[in-house]
């Protein structure tokens, strides 16, 4: 055991993680003097959920128009650990907390349910779960802190207390104003909002549970109506934090076995055992144990929520709009809690057909939580997986997740009109990689996705989950084999094999998901092709002259001016074919070349004006391009055939492509892997040519 973990170490680092106060009890006189320093301390829940997702940091995207919180988009808490992607997840997740920052203004959400609506494995239960632990981390902290209150020395009064109840903590940890008369707490708050620096005013209109007003009438008739008598003598203030272990202040609830479902997991029921004690209308005798009891000061977290019956989702309808629970035989209670639920997809189309759900759909603020539609951040998400995992000894080549990425796009992509262009051109727009045009409108794109979409894009194909699968079990199958490394082939053929084992794939979509897949393998050969041609024809001086050519003969055609001829040293018009010859490179029609030529030339002034000397690799698109007319003018003197077989090859030629491919990125069995499946590709679209 090392010095850093020894028992009084671990034991130190446990109580420094307990806030001061925790075992502290304070009087009621304090608190009061609390709330006057800092009203936060009484927020509601919607407000401490909304400030919690800007205390733990936000960042504006201007190019999505969305804020990006920091617990989601990068996960403070767990090193990354739990981080989120994609566009339209950030966007969900915006949408979400919008809403909950309007219900901390009052604006009418806080009487909704939030309701997370998306296919299997899309993030929903995820960002939830993400939601209750930083609420939890929150409270911890001063900025999140709240409290409740607890009775004491009741026996000391009451003659048939039991004497286990001699201190009963309020049993549905309410705020202690809320042992103030209504007027009196209102006067209270209203003085304290005037000094309020929050977007919202601090409210509290809510009355006592049945229990501690029976003991607050109690008392009160004990001291003669002396309020602070009965607050100095019986009321105890303490910390609460929000545990969902403990049910506290944080309440998760699944449905059950729909014959089992019964109203008191809800709103709680009679305890049987004080009964006998108290008899069956004391309001003593009754247990808040339901799950809108256990949540009240925070998060009431609903799994796949209209799994519900009908007749059980009734108590949702007060929750929501009355912000009050019924208990059977007992008055209403009030709660202050944000109620999330979450749904899949075919739950959601039953109830939303269902017109006896009328009432409850209304009180419904549905959030749309699609899948990734860019396939580099569904990428991202495998990367999570496999970083979060004891991953083998294995290299994972270049394009692999990509690709996997890029299949369960397309799965849930809208195929678009037959006028624009093909789907993986537009997984390709949506990913950020094409300039947009007329047909690569994104914007454009996505409005006739949404119009032809039944619910909305993103919203069916394949998960994540399924393909992350896939990749596991072709890590495995590699290593098996003694492959040290992970290729998009071996990738592909699991996703191929197992398209028909997976449950939640029906079998009209098989045929549409195998063509995919061939999308995406002749997407991932051009890549190959690509990254061999860098490594068999890259020539960085080359490249460098033929730019610097390109940018003379651009300067000379925008200027209208002529340039000298390299070899004559006369001056002639620009060389309209040469620059052609780089341009189709990038499929530029004819129509776009001059936006082209002004955009470079634009960027190579800029520069200049910066003094920034001309390279060409510090263009993307530019220097793709000068490579790939290298790779034209070179490729006819390669023996691709050879590159299949290795006995045809000079071994030294051979090691030399290897190592610029493993300069790339590649394993050396990956960069054989690819420069054998590149070389076969290239010779047969030679043989064809």
């Amino acid at each position: 055991m090392t010095s850093e973990h020894t028992l009084e170490t671990l034991s130190k680092e446990y109580r420094d993680t307990i806030p001061e106060d925790l075992r502290t009890t304070h009087s009621f006189d304090w608190y009061l003097s609390e709330v006057i320093t800092d009203p936060k301390v009484a927020r509601s829940a919607h407000q401490r959920v909304a400030d919690m997702f800007d205390f733990y940091g936000t960042e504006y995207d201007e190019d999505r128009g969305i804020v990006e919180y920091k617990l989601a988009a990068e996960d403070p808490l767990h090193d990354g650990e739990n981080t989120f992607y994609g566009r339209e997840i950030h966007e969900a997740i915006h949408e979400f907390v919008n809403k909950v920052k309007s219900g901390a203004r009052g604006l009418g959400p806080e009487r909704r349910i939030l309701l997370l609506l998306g296919p299997v494995g899309s993030g929903k239960s995820d960002f939830d779960s993400q939601v209750r632990a930083y609420f939890e981390d929150y409270t911890r902290r001063d900025e999140g802190r709240m409290y409740t209150f607890r009775w004491t020395n009741l026996c000391d009064i009451i003659p048939d207390q039991d004497p286990a109840d001699d201190v009963v903590r309020s049993p549905m940890n309410q705020d202690p104003l809320v042992l103030l008369p209504r007027e009196q707490r209102k006067r209270i708050l209203e003085d304290v909002n005037e000094a309020l620096e929050a977007p919202y005013t601090v409210r509290n209109e809510q009355t006592l549970d049945p229990a501690s007003e029976f003991y607050l009438d109690e008392l009160l008739a004990h001291y003669g109506d002396d309020l602070q008598a009965v607050l100095e003598n019986h009321v105890e203030i303490v910390r609460l934090l929000a545990n969902e272990n403990k049910r506290q202040a944080i309440e998760t609830f699944e449905p059950k076995d729909k014959k089992n479902q019964d109203e008191t997991e809800l709103t709680g029921d009679v305890n049987y055992s004080k009964i006998a004690i108290y008899g069956e209308s004391d309001p003593r005798a009754f247990d808040y144990a339901g799950a809108f009891c256990n949540a009240n000061r925070g998060i009431f977290s609903g799994e796949e929520l209209l799994k519900l019956q009908r007749e059980f989702l009734y108590d949702f309808l007060h929750a929501t709009q009355e912000q009050t629970i019924k208990p059977k035989n007992n008055p209403r209670i009030d709660i202050d809690q944000v109620i999330v639920g979450r749904t899949n997809m075919p739950e959601y189309r039953d109830k939303k057909g269902d017109e006896k759900m009328e009432a409850f759909n209304d009180r419904t603020k549905r959030i749309d939580f699609p899948y990734v539609l860019e396939y580099e951040e569904e990428a991202d998400i495998y990367r999570k997986m496999l970083r979060n995992a004891d991953l083998p000894d294995i290299s994972i080549e270049p394009h692999t997740l990509e690709m996997a990425g890029l299949f369960g796009v397309l799965t849930r992509i809208e195929e678009p009109d037959e006028s624009s262009i093909d789907l993986v051109q537009k997984a390709k727009a949506y990913n950020g990689e094409i300039d947009e045009t007329d047909d690569a409108d994104v914007k454009k794109l996505r409005e006739e996705a949404e119009a032809k979409a039944d619910i909305g894009e993103g919203m069916e194909g394949v998960s994540a989950r399924f393909v992350g699968d896939e990749i596991a079990e072709a890590i495995m199958d590699s290593m098996h084999r003694d492959r040290g490394f992970l290729s998009p082939l071996t990738t592909f053929n699991h996703l191929e094999g197992n398209l028909e084992n997976h449950g939640s794939i029906s079998a009209d979509m098989f045929e549409t998901y195998y063509r995919y897949l061939e999308l995406v393998r002749e997407e991932y050969k051009e890549r190959a092709i690509e990254d061999v041609r860098h490594a068999l024809a890259y020539d960085i001086d080359e490249i460098q002259r033929q730019g610097e050519k390109y940018m003379d003969h651009v300067m000379a055609y925008i200027d209208d001016d002529t340039v000298e001829d390299e070899i004559t040293g006369r001056e002639q018009e620009p060389d309209e074919q040469f620059l052609r010859s780089v341009e189709e490179k990038l499929d530029l029609p004819e129509d776009r070349k001059d936006d082209f030529r002004q955009e470079v030339a634009n960027w190579v002034s800029r520069r200049a004006r910066e003094g920034v000397s001309f390279d060409p690799q510090d263009n993307d698109r530019l220097r793709r391009a000068l490579e790939r007319k290298l790779w034209e003018d070179k490729k006819h003197n390669i023996n691709f055939s050879a590159l299949v077989s290795s006995g045809d090859m000079d071994d030294e030629e051979r090691s030399q492509w290897i190592d610029a491919l493993i300069e790339q990125g590649y394993s050396e069995g990956g960069a054989k892997e690819v420069l054998e499946f590149a070389g076969a590709e290239v010779a047969k679209s030679e043989i064809e040519d």
